[in-house]
């Protein structure tokens, strides 16, 4: 029994978005044969994301489908504080999109599939830009990848030798305050 009961507290966790619901059709010999197309982000808000495609003849289905792909799907994204490390560009397709951190209090400058993927990982400052095609599925998946690709600051440190202070933004990297005494 407490099985079933944390499956249903991770159930309830998840904040889900639907992004697109898409109908679709496959030529076949007697005319087109229609099907619906779903794509569902699924977040924890603090970090974990994940996007989920599900096709069906009926649009419930597919977002059942949609829905358990993205939680098995859950990526977990390295967050600072309530925005990204790093500036990060990712191309899916013919779609860019180019993710850039924002000091707090700036929230999320999205639109559409990039505003409901960041916000569903928990990213509440942020920059963003789509370049290339609007289409809302590349745009997802490029957003995902992006956010995938993204390195915590003491992983990039450690990479490049150097200290981690050192690679934080610009509005945490604080001027040493002067001893007044000296002064």
């Amino acid at each position: 029994m407490s099985d079933f009961q944390g499956l249903e507290y991770e159930q309830q966790e998840a904040d889900e978005r639907v992004i697109e619901i898409a109908r679709v059709a496959k030529v076949v010999k007697g005319g087109r044969r229609f099907a619906f197309r779903v794509t569902i982000v699924a977040g924890d808000r603090r970090g974990s994301i994940g996007i989920g495609i599900g096709k069906a003849n009926a649009v419930p289905d597919a977002m059942r489908k949609a829905s358990e792909r993205a939680r098995k799907n859950m990526r977990k994204v390295a967050l600072f504080g309530s925005t990204i490390p790093h500036p990060v560009i990712a191309k899916v397709g013919g779609a860019q999109v180019l993710l850039k951190p924002a000091s707090p209090g700036t929230g999320v400058i999205a639109g559409g599939g990039v505003r409901a993927v960041v916000e569903a990982a928990g990213i509440s400052d942020i920059l963003t830009k789509s370049l290339g095609s609007a289409n809302v599925l590349n745009v997802v998946k490029a957003t995902f990848e992006a956010l995938t690709q993204l390195k915590s600051v003491e992983e990039e440190a450690a990479r490049r030798g150097k200290p981690a202070d050192q690679l934080l933004p610009f509005w945490e990297r604080r001027k040493p305050v002067y001893d007044r005494k000296r002064a």
